[in-house]
């Protein structure tokens, strides 16, 4: 639908109607408009699958919702690393909500993991804003390639579920633009998701729902979004102010219709900005309409499989202590633990998914013929009892390997409710201990959405990290112990030793309704790497069945100048005697100048698959937002004058290799920006400006000179030297004119002089360059 035929439909909705555009219908739906052929919008919540209703269902229970495919949670598919799985993904569940009429998922999350007792991390890629936001970008493209619609979320600052629907986040610009922002900017700039989610929080003081300076200045005028913003479910606390602020749906249905009459009858809201968000919404309306696809089947076999293989490759091998891993599968092995026959594969809340079918690590081990004895050793919940850990160490000490399945459970880590700890259940940690005193050989599998502390790290041989796998986590987790996948996840997320250590740890849940972002920038690994804290397993830590070496790091340049593209590129070796994967980290560490940085920040990754000895070259270029941080000074981004470490890491800990670039940047302008009125001394700091002095300032001295302000006689001299005069001119004529003697140079003097005088001297061309490029300094 074009522009004008979307303004001329606009032109022909009453006040009333335009109203209820701009709210649902019911839990799922918006409204339609049947007398002009305006359709209805159907959402469902996501992520990683569909809870999506039957017919027209309006029941936000679980149970009413209609069997799909349960994927890998954000939590695990982040530790993939891989852009094209995340995009697969995507297209799949594209063409699950093609198939079951689902227009909108609502979904990926993108919100930052500050802290791990965020009960919603499982739904959220990572603590690494430029990971988070490269896999939603992926994750996007791959959806709406299917001709179906996603919803960014939570906008943001959204990192807590606690107080979650009133507290007010509060963090500096500078935090703001350098770890919660820039996710959700990639995934804007990258993959233009048809909807944007505001989220249920405050910034600033002011609820995401009516904060206009994010809404309208920052996601449609600074970053282009060209589509619509919709509420979290309850999110907006006053319609009118929510419409003028750019928020052009307000879910699920409410009955405030009459709040936006009024406001615009009584001249409280412009009927313009509530026209302005009808037509985002029959832009929505119309291209999903034009994009479904009636009849479409979907194969859920399939769907089962490919989330079969994004667990096995989102895997993270903790530790592997003597190669205990892969299994060899003529092993006499004892699978023990709550979850080894019924695997914890989701999170709690709006993203659980009523799955098709799940597959246990015990069936899978079964259908496959290995011999493997069970005993569950205690509750999901954690409780146990003597006879329970007794038989589950007898299991474990009559098999040739014990691997135990632990981890959270659905009270602890669900949406609403943040956890208070780091600890697994008490009885998981106590059937881990047992299970190690009585076989040696034991093997610990992890199904958690978050890091969790490990008491027993020491006394395990191995550590398997699935997270939150999906429907098919059991079969991933079979095919991984047993050798048929190498693991290549790498965490997304640093595991701290304990939470005392997390930079958050002293202010997470706030106070009187504000959460303050008290730890700035050193959000997880650029925390921990910059205080040398140590801690469990790092950011980017993974281990594989195969070895892998890194060398030939070559960078295109030595010395480069501030907005210009750095490429560099690295060779990667499998020394092993498998096939794997590895994930190539690039980190750039800044040199301190001036601005408070982190040690070193991740600004590119690739995965790259290798035969045993292969070699590959991978390549980065890098722009000027890997070096630069976000000036407050400005409000842009800049760069430091300095030398800038380009690392390439096997974790955010374990740098392999280095090179350096030096880099040339203009300053930051003084404090009230560069002026007219401001010494040319201060001026000639920023490269630009010493170059226009150079270029011009004979137009000060032939106007003085003519002025009669300095003798003509210098005038003459200078006319006698090829190139006319420039700054090194004037200290020369200075010189020959005994003013050097014994005092200040001929162009220190000058440099104290106000700009505003050789602007004056200026023609009018020069004065126009001056005042652009002194608007382009101050940028």
């Amino acid at each position: 639908m074009t522009r004008q035929e979307t303004n001329a439909l606009v032109a022909q909705l009453t006040l009333e109607e335009k109203a209820g555009l701009t709210s649902g219908k019911d839990n799922w739906y918006t409204k339609a408009v049947e007398r002009l052929g305006i359709p209805a919008v159907r959402t469902s919540d996501g992520p990683h699958g569909l809870r999506t209703q039957s017919g027209e269902t309006n029941s936000l229970a679980e149970g009413s919702s209609v069997p799909a495919v349960c994927f890998p949670a954000a939590c695990a598919t982040a530790a993939s690393f891989d852009r094209e799985l995340l995009r697969q993904m995507g297209e799949e569940l594209g063409r699950e909500c093609q198939a079951l009429g689902v227009d909108v998922l609502l979904g990926p999350g993108v919100n930052i993991k500050r802290s791990p007792l965020c009960g919603r991390n499982f739904e959220y890629f990572s603590e690494d804003p430029l990971l988070a936001g490269e896999l939603g970008a992926a994750f996007v493209r791959g959806v709406q390639s299917q001709g179906r619609g996603t919803s960014l979320k939570h906008f943001f600052a959204n990192s807590q579920e606690h107080r979650r629907m009133g507290v007010s986040s509060e963090m500096d610009e500078r935090t703001m633009r350098e770890i919660y922002l820039p996710a959700f900017e990639t995934v804007v700039k990258e993959a233009q998701p048809w909807t944007v989610m505001a989220s249920y929080n405050k910034i600033g003081g002011t609820y995401s729902t009516t904060n206009r300076k994010y809404l309208t200045d920052l996601l449609r005028r600074e970053w282009g979004f060209e589509g619509l913003v919709t509420s979290d479910w309850g999110a907006t606390h006053d319609r009118p102010a929510a419409v003028a602020a750019g928020c052009d749906l307000t879910m699920p249905a409410e009955d405030t219709d009459g709040e936006i009459v009024k406001a615009v009858q009584e001249g409280r809201l412009a009927e313009s900005d509530l026209d302005t968000c009808c037509e985002r919404l029959l832009k929505l309306a119309f291209r999903a309409a034009e994009t479904r696809k009636k009849g479409a089947a979907f194969d859920y076999e399939g769907g089962h499989a490919l989330a079969r293989t994004i667990a096995g490759e989102s895997m993270v091998l903790l530790k592997n202590e003597g190669n205990i891993l892969p299994l060899d599968k003529g092993a006499d092995v004892a699978f023990i633990g709550p979850f080894a026959a019924a695997p914890r594969y989701q999170g709690g809340g709006s993203s659980h998914i009523n799955s098709f079918k799940v597959s246990s690590a015990i069936d899978a081990a079964k259908a496959l013929g290995l011999s493997v004895r069970h005993a569950v050793g205690c509750n999901e919940d954690g409780s146990t009892t003597d006879e329970l850990l007794a038989k589950a160490a007898e299991a474990a000490k009559a098999a040739n390997v014990a691997v135990v399945f632990v981890g959270l459970t659905d009270a602890m880590e669900s949406e609403g409710v943040d956890r208070r700890h780091m600890n697994l259940p008490e009885g998981h940690n106590a059937l881990v201990k047992a299970v190690c005193e009585a076989n040696s050989n034991t093997v610990v599998v992890l199904h958690n959405g978050s890091p969790v502390e490990l008491p027993w790290v020491e006394q395990a041989r191995a550590i398997l990290e699935a997270y939150l796998g999906g429907q098919a986590v059991g079969e991933a987790v079979v095919d991984v112990l047993y050798g048929n996948v190498n693991p290549s996840g790498r965490l997304p997320e640093s595991f701290p030793k304990r939470l005392e250590d997390n930079p958050s740890y002293l202010y997470y849940f706030g106070e009187g309704g504000v959460a303050n972002y008290n730890e700035a920038l050193f959000v997880g690994y650029r925390y921990y790497e910059s205080k040398k804290q140590e801690v469990l397993f790092p950011f980017g830590y993974g281990l594989s069945y195969t070895t892998f070496q890194y060398s030939n790091l070559k960078l295109d340049r030595e010395k480069m100048e501030e907005g210009k593209t750095l490429t560099a590129s690295v060779t990667v070796t499998n020394t092993g005697k498998r096939a794997g994967k590895t994930v190539v980290q690039l980190y750039i560490a800044p040199e301190k100048v001036e601005m408070i940085r982190p040690v070193r920040e991740l600004k590119d990754f690739d995965k790259v698959e290798l035969a045993p000895g292969e070699s590959k070259t991978v390549t980065f270029t890098l722009g000027k937002r890997a070096f630069a941080h976000w000036n407050p000074t400005v409000h842009n981004w800049r760069c430091e004058s300095g030398k800038y470490a380009v690392q390439i890491g096997e974790s955010a800990h374990d740098i392999a290799l280095e090179g350096t670039v030096e880099l040339s940047a203009e300053p930051i302008p003084p404090v009230g920006g560069y002026t007219v009125g401001m010494p040319m001394g201060e001026f000639s700091k920023s490269l630009k400006g010493h170059k226009f002095l150079d270029e011009n300032i004979e137009y000060m001295v032939r106007g003085m000179a003519m002025a009669g302000f300095i003798p003509k006689e210098m005038l003459t001299l200078a006319d006698t030297i090829p190139g006319g005069i420039n700054l090194a001119v004037i200290d020369m004529l200075a010189q020959r004119a005994g003013n050097a003697a014994g005092g200040t140079s001929g162009v220190q003097t000058l440099m104290g002089q106000p700009l505003s005088i050789l602007n004056s001297f200026l023609p009018q061309e020069k004065k126009d360059e001056l005042a652009a490029l002194i608007a382009r300094l101050n940028q």
